[in-house]
């Protein structure tokens, strides 16, 4: 946002809302941008054959891990879950990458 705001020529003490600079500058807000790309390779890992490293790495988890006290941290897994449940797409799209990336696409304003 600081690069949007100097693209605009205002600081933060103009109290300028983020919406309004972006709608500006015609950018789409950074979560759905961060969505895009993390369902983008969550893509990627699915197209990859099964013997494939990166896909038993990174689809598999260890669940015999002790995790310290607290919250647990977010996983990729379960991220990548929670935005396909937002985004409402089934993970068998992710196999034809045309209507995968038709599925993700996050248009500019």
């Amino acid at each position: 946002m600081r690069m949007l705001r100097w693209f605009c020529g205002h600081t933060r003490r103009d109290r300028v809302r983020n919406e309004v600079i972006r709608d500006r500058v015609e950018v789409a807000p950074i979560e759905e941008k961060l969505t895009q790309h993390r369902l983008r390779w969550f893509g990627h890992v699915q197209r990859r054959p099964p013997e494939a490293p990166v896909r038993n790495r990174v689809l598999e988890r260890v669940d015999n891990v002790k995790r310290g006290r607290g919250r647990p941290k977010l996983t990729w897994d379960e991220s990548f879950k929670r935005d396909l449940k937002d985004w409402n797409i089934s993970k068998e799209i992710a196999l034809d990458r045309s209507a995968w990336r038709l599925a993700i696409n996050v248009p500019e304003p």
